[in-house]
């Protein structure tokens, strides 16, 4: 079989660099890859579908889905987080607790987010805020949006606003006109792309003292939400344009058996190449899977059913679906059992 060519966009995570690097290879496929920031990639695949394979948001995706989109996933996560640790206040809000939020101004990249779909699922769920009690701020813009890309509505009775073009998230919770964000790192970082904002705006001149993590202890946090639920929630999954998948259906299960290969490559380098500035960097990564389990990453549809149908429940709560797909639904049928 002769070898095809396939262009795959997808962000740096640990255990997908050996595809992008050319350790590990598909059989019957060579990689072209594209190194993109994820918000970016979504964009572009939602929008006009630019790449053959690509990284995804998981929120976006089982909404495109839903909507008769031409993708299919295969069931590999490369990136988790417990989102919740993701949420700064401004002191001054008032906010001391996560219940605090209710009634407050919550302040996000985009509504249909991943991150911001699992946020609000936990703080509801867990913590009693209903996010018809929140004013959802919102920084993307409807032309850069994924939401612009999908067709997404706000849903009713949802007080929703968008952050003026010449503000961020960062400048309005500093300013004292958000009372909480969800940033990926330190809001006065400044991170941005073409999508998000950042730079000068994002690193708004005030008393960033009073800027405070919601979860000031993330590790118990994240330990508690394991033993609570059982799983690590997933951000992203990789998807094939359905042109691609039609013309190659033997592609999801080579993809999927290189994308194994490749996690267990990119374990083994994280113990072999810790930074040595992380001087108990080592002892960090047990402590990791003492409170994880050893492989806090799992693929596949079995390992992650109940993680999968939180997700589609929180989709269908907040209103992203307008039903609930099966798991069955999202992915290559030839990844269904491995």
């Amino acid at each position: 079989m002769a070898t095809i060519k396939l262009s795959f966009a997808s962000s740096r995570h640990d255990g997908i660099m050996p595809l992008m690097d050319g350790t590990v290879a598909p059989e019957g496929v060579e990689l072209v890859p594209m190194k993109s920031p994820p918000s970016e990639t979504f964009w572009r695949q939602l929008k006009f579908g630019d790449f053959e394979i690509s990284e995804m948001s998981v929120s976006s995706y089982l909404m495109a889905r839903a909507q008769g989109s031409d993708l299919i996933a295969i069931p590999a996560f490369p990136s988790r987080s417990f989102f919740q640790t993701l949420l700064w206040y401004n002191a001054d809000s008032g906010i001391t607790k996560p219940a605090d939020v209710a009634g407050k101004r919550w302040g996000i990249p985009e509504y249909q987010q991943t991150a911001v779909l699992w946020a609000r699922g936990i703080l509801e769920h867990d913590f009693g805020v209903s996010q018809f009690s929140v004013d959802w701020y919102m920084e993307r813009t409807e032309a850069l949006s994924h939401a612009g890309a999908t067709g997404f509505q706000i849903p009713e009775r949802i007080r929703f606003h968008r952050v003026p073009e010449d503000q961020s998230l960062a400048a309005m919770l500093i300013h004292g006109d958000l009372d909480v964000i969800l940033s990926f790192g330190a809001p006065n970082r400044g991170d941005s792309s073409m999508i998000d904002r950042g730079g000068s705006r994002a690193s708004a001149e005030g008393d960033w003292s009073k800027v405070k993590p919601l979860f000031p202890d993330p590790i118990a946090e994240g330990t508690r939400f394991v033993k609570e639920h059982g799983f690590i929630p997933v951000n992203h999954t990789y998807a094939i344009r359905g042109d691609v998948y039609r013309q190659y259906p033997w592609l999801p299960f080579n993809l999927y058996v290189a994308f194994l290969k490749a996690k267990e490559i990119g374990a083994e380098r994280l113990a072999e190449e810790m930074p040595s500035s992380l001087v108990w960097g080592r002892e960090y990564l047990k402590q990791t899977r003492a409170a994880l389990g050893p492989d806090p990453f799992p693929y596949g549809v079995a390992a992650n059913r109940t993680m999968l149908q939180t997700l589609i429940d929180y989709s269908f709560e907040q209103g992203l679906t307008k039903k609930k797909l099966a798991i069955e639904e999202l992915f290559a049928p030839s990844t269904l059992d491995l």
